[in-house]
């Protein structure tokens, strides 16, 4: 274990412990390795707050935590679901132990995820239909969202795993969820007691992972080298792609440029269905091709390239300047003032004309206003501390066409 946990980098280490066998024998394994180490090591656990007994749950982990001499701390989901529930709390969980993680200053999150996870997660991505990208599953380590995420049990088996807690004496908290069929990763898994009979073993499974993990690498690859020679992103939040390069790539690679793109310039968090993503790109490479929208976002003709750019009219309402507006574009925070679209006259007098910006660029963006009067714009700040920040800098889209 000490080589996936020494590959960690400096400083200060956190653990995601639910109160699960997974999650408790990583518990153990890290607070071991961090004593040998000299690291420090912090736990955390997220409170979905769905059951009565989570909070039960929680400080049970935060005492034998404690036992360990590590701090703890119980983070709890305030929101409530909406949509797919394990979706949902998944990208919640991700969400406050993400934040938790920069607060602390953390180098790096540990995730208990089995091979047994893996195994899962490739059959589930099957059902699915996924391509290379998601039958690739789970890496080792991942960055998201300026966290580094460390998977250091995806070698070993769940079973082997909770006989280790067996000799120690130590019990773990069951999920009812775990067993509950009306979920497709409890309905997947026990559908793998019946495929191990045929071969189809998790090991097997997260093999296939590990090959498809490698083929991801070479498509992430071309894609950087691709979009180096053929993208354009702005710092006004929206791409210009020369599409006679785009055109000589391979259509993996088109497709893969187009999908991060519209992610970078929505900030959704998740790509197009190829569904829908394969018709749009096939329609902007046509000859005539105007503009279409897709995924909160306008492809449009400008000059010859592709302009991929928020699509004004899925903007977000009013927010009050310090909040982040659109899921895209900050401000310092100002007494009184807030962020919203702008109209065509409020545009006009804020000059983006002279600004050299394409139009449709400039109406995805907001402006800063006190009552209901103009003070700034992200491509003119005659105001001093009215600078805007985008959430996400024009190197992220970048750095998003690759995992590592």
């Amino acid at each position: 274990m000490a080589r996936g946990f020494d590959a960690l980098p400096p400083g200060p280490v956190g653990g995601a412990v639910s109160g699960g066998s997974d999650s408790y024998a990583l518990l153990l394994l890290a607070a071991a390795w961090a004593e040998t180490a000299g690291r420090r090591l912090t736990v955390a656990t997220v409170d979905h707050n769905l059951r009565p007994e989570s909070r039960a749950e929680a400080d049970a982990v935060a005492a034998f935590a404690a036992a360990k001499n590590l701090s703890h701390r119980t983070l709890t989901w305030e929101e409530p679901p909406a949509g797919n529930l394990q979706d949902a709390a998944r990208r919640a969980r991700y969400r406050l132990l993400g934040d938790w993680a920069r607060d602390g200053g953390l180098g790096a999150v540990l995730l208990g995820h089995t091979l047994d996870d893996q195994a899962e997660t490739v059959l589930q991505r099957l059902v699915r239909g996924s391509g290379v990208d998601g039958l690739s599953a789970m890496a080792p380590l991942h960055r998201r969202e300026g966290v580094l995420w460390a998977r250091p049990l995806l070698c070993l088996r769940r079973a082997d795993l909770r006989a280790m807690l067996s000799r120690m004496a130590v019990t773990w908290q069951e999920d009812p969820s775990n067993d509950d069929t009306r979920f497709q990763r409890v309905q997947l898994r026990h559908a793998g007691e019946n495929l191990d009979a045929i071969g189809l073993t998790a090991e097997r499974l997260a093999a296939t992972a590990d090959r498809m993990a490698l083929a991801r690498d070479a498509l992430e690859h071309l894609a950087a080298e691709t979009a180096a020679r053929a993208v354009t992103a702005d710092a006004l939040g929206y791409l210009r792609i020369d599409t006679g390069t785009l055109r000589l790539a391979p259509l993996e690679t088109q497709l893969r440029l187009l999908a991060a793109g519209l992610i970078w310039v929505t900030g959704v968090a998740y790509r197009p269905r190829l569904s829908t993503l394969k018709p749009a790109l096939a329609a902007a490479l046509s000859p005539g091709f105007r503009a279409t929208t897709l995924h909160g976002a306008i492809l449009a003709d400008d000059k010859g390239a592709l302009l991929v750019t928020r699509e004004p009219g899925r903007t977000m309402g009013p927010v009050r300047a310090g909040a982040l507006w659109d899921q895209r574009w900050t401000t310092p925070p100002r007494p009184g003032a807030h962020l919203r679209a702008m109209t065509k006259r409020e545009l006009a007098e804020a000059g983006w004309k002279a600004s050299g910006h394409p139009y449709l660029a400039c109406r995805s963006v907001p402006g800063l206003f006190e009552n209901q009067a103009l003070l700034a714009a992200p491509f003119a700040n005659p105001l001093k501390g009215c600078h805007f920040m985008l959430a996400r800098p024009p190197e992220a889209f970048f750095n998003s066409l690759t995992t590592r």
